[in-house]
């Protein structure tokens, strides 16, 4: 017996001697992370988006954790239970910022918008404690601390109160608005409809609705309609067509057994007589754009596209923008292995057909316009720089960009398409659009473009509503609730 318990002690004590100190030095001492708070999040006027608030846990074997009620952590803590206080994330406005703020993750790391793109910088630098405990694993002093620090904050472009108007109004339709000043290229709202709740994302990805998609950034849509200012800027830049060329509206088109129509024929069989640019403008008139398309042709309408943005992302920096796709006869010869024809052109012309493009590059489109025929870079973290002195002239007369203005202008007074604009003050200028997107129900996407006020433009306002039905019907409205909440309520 004496032989058996000598080299039992051998073995502990000398053979495995070292191993075993370590394990007790283990045992008795723990190192706790202490997380680092992250930087907040404001909007352009200082209002916070985010902030961090205490997270109280209950430690449970093999690093596992609970997460308790402030009571429940206070009784933990007397019962001499092992808990910690962590930190945790709030949104403020959960909803109206999820496509934008993003969210963060159970190690606190951001996931997904502007917590994505900027968590290095928001994240906080994790400190630590080096805590002795007891033959019982009860915490009997603290060795050493090491303070966490927090991250930076990051301050946004956007207007928290114009987000969340855009948040309410768009609540329970799928679709996105896109809204900037032209005078800056600062983004003040980008709204995505469904929307989520950064701490609900489970509940998110078993929604088929898809609210974690950015419908604003990355939807792609035929632009129907408003895609008619691409086509008078090409049409008068390539000389196809001036402020006097005039065409008569004849209600059809017919190449050989196909039809290409105008909506006001086809919905109330009435024709329009003899229309120029700032009237088919006014008007939306469709065999006005069908002839400037077939003058200009579909390879210069692709090459205007191109120059007003479309193609290729905006660049926003929040991740998971879409290109689109601007369709050209080579295009679809090398995709699609098919010729293209007129009515593709007549297509083209009007914003139908293989034209795929997002909300946020019509707002593009519109803020060339806006800002005299000048593409400039949007912005959304306000970095304090000016971005706009990095534009591209893109080398459109200014008569051209009168005659556009004119025609918008029109659109939104009495005798256009816009009539929920009529008596709205100061005066905009805008475009509707509807556009066919191979529905069988037939449904189409509302489509609705302004700049205001149409003398100065401060604000440019893009609206896409799926499926919804007409432009001035649908998105218009939205539109006009957005400027008078901006010019008049807030």
């Amino acid at each position: 017996l004496v032989v058996v318990v000598v080299g039992r002690l051998v073995q502990l004590q000398l053979v495995h001697g070292a191993e075993n100190r370590q394990r007790a030095e283990e045992n008795r001492i723990m190192i706790r992370r202490i997380v680092g708070p992250r930087g907040a999040i404001f909007d352009r006027n200082g209002e916070a988006l985010t902030r961090n608030i205490p997270v109280y846990k209950l430690i449970i074997d093999n690093g596992k954790w609970k997460i308790l009620k402030r009571e429940e952590y206070e009784e933990a803590k007397k019962k001499g239970e092992e808990v910690t206080e962590g930190v945790g994330r709030e949104y403020i406005y959960p909803e109206a910022m999820a496509n934008i703020v993003g969210y963060v993750d159970g190690d606190y790391v951001g996931r997904m918008g502007v917590e994505k793109v900027f968590d290095e910088k928001l994240r906080g630098k994790d400190g630590g404690e080096v805590i002795e405990r007891g033959a019982n694993g009860e915490k009997l002093r603290i060795l050493a601390v090491q303070q966490p620090q927090a991250g930076r904050d990051v301050k946004l472009t956007i207007d928290a109160g114009l987000q969340r108007r855009a948040t309410e109004i768009l609540a329970g339709r799928k679709g996105g608005v896109v809204a900037s000043d032209p005078r800056t290229g600062e983004i003040l709202a980008v709204v995505s409809s469904p929307s989520f709740d950064p701490l609900k994302i489970p509940e998110a990805l078993a929604n088929e609705d898809k609210p974690l998609f950015n419908r604003a950034l990355s939807g792609l849509y035929p632009p129907g309609s408003v895609f008619k200012i691409v086509t008078a800027v090409a049409g008068l830049e390539e000389k196809a067509i001036d402020e006097q060329t005039e065409i008569e509206d004849t209600g059809e088109i017919k190449v050989g057994e196909f039809r290409f129509g105008n909506w006001y024929f086809d919905q109330y069989g009435r024709t329009e007589g003899s229309v120029n640019i700032i009237k088919a403008l006014q008007r939306s008139n469709d065999i006005f754009f069908y002839k400037v398309g077939e003058k200009v042709g579909a390879v210069k309408i692709a090459s205007w596209a191109e120059k007003f943005g479309y193609g290729k992302a905006v660049g926003l920096g929040l991740g998971s923008e879409a290109e689109g796709v601007v369709p050209s006869p080579a295009w679809k010869e090398r995709i699609k292995g098919e010729r293209w024809f007129l009515g593709n052109t007549y297509h083209y012309a009007i914003g139908q057909g293989d034209l795929q493009v997002t909300p946020m590059q019509v707002q593009g489109m519109t803020t060339v316009v806006a800002n005299g025929g000048k593409k400039c870079p949007f912005k959304i973290i306000d970095n304090g720089k000016l971005i706009i002195d990095n534009c591209e002239d893109l080398g459109i007369s200014n008569e051209t960009l009168k005659l556009v203005k004119e025609g918008m202008m029109a659109a939104c007074a009495p005798g256009g398409t816009a009539w929920p604009f009529f008596d709205f003050k100061p005066q905009v200028a805008c475009k509707t659009g509807t556009a066919q997107f191979g529905d069988p129900q037939d449904r189409t996407h509302a489509w609705f473009t302004v700049m205001a006020p149409s003398d100065d433009p401060q604000i440019v306002v893009t609206v896409l509503l799926e499926a919804a039905g007409e432009g001035s019907y649908q998105a218009a409205p939205v539109a006009r609730k957005l400027l008078d909440y901006w010019f008049h309520e807030r």
